[in-house]
């Protein structure tokens, strides 16, 4: 497996540059850091005791990496689950916080093992991943990767500004549906039809 390092500089290159797109909840974002992310972790880049996009602008991949692997990755107790499942989760972690740990709550608990799906890996969640991963060590990855493009749909469903997200204007697959697939086999992978027949509903 790939260093927590490794991952985090994939992710950070995954992420890209500075945006700050008004549909956007997460406001200015740099390397996939957020404003509010900078402003939850008290880093001020620039030094001049406030936070703001200047900071978010300025923000560089290594410094980027760091926050990841402390507050992505260390902090939330991924190495704690199965090595096979932390690639997918520390990414998801990072595009969508606790929700990642969530969705392998519920995965977990659709597959036999109960787990509150309360976001937090502690004891319960990590029995719960140890128990679905040795029940479906060649196959949980690409359940927990399937579960989490269903999750961007979903969300792009219920909020139609980030809808862009998941289907690009020529209708093919968005960011969110090709990044989430990153962790899937390419069986598994949705045709261009089968994506589609997904996002028909949204005109």
């Amino acid at each position: 497996m790939k260093s927590v390092k490794e991952l985090a500089e994939e992710i950070v290159a995954r992420e890209g540059g500075f945006v700050n797109d008004p549909d956007d909840p997460g406001g200015a974002t740099n390397h996939g850091v957020t404003i509010h992310t900078l402003r939850r972790l008290g880093i001020d880049v620039t030094g001049d005791a406030r936070i703001d996009v200047d900071d978010v602008r300025r923000l560089t991949k290594a410094q980027a990496v760091d926050i990841y692997i402390e507050h992505y990755f260390t902090r939330p107790g991924l190495s704690s689950l199965p090595e096979v499942l932390q690639p997918s989760v520390f990414d998801m972690y990072v595009n969508a916080g606790a929700n990642a740990v969530k969705i392998l709550q519920r995965l977990c608990t659709d597959m036999g093992f109960p787990c509150d799906p309360d976001g937090m890996i502690g004891p319960q969640t990590i029995r719960a991943a140890q128990m679905a991963f040795e029940a479906a060590p060649n196959h949980l990855v690409d359940a927990y990767g399937i579960a989490r493009r269903n999750y961007y749909y979903a969300l792009a469903e219920a909020r139609p500004q980030s809808r862009k997200y998941a289907r690009r204007r020529d209708g093919g697959k968005g960011g969110w549906i090709i990044r989430a697939e990153e962790f899937i086999a390419p069986r598994y992978h949705l045709t261009d039809a089968q994506h589609a027949q997904r996002v028909a509903s949204w005109g």
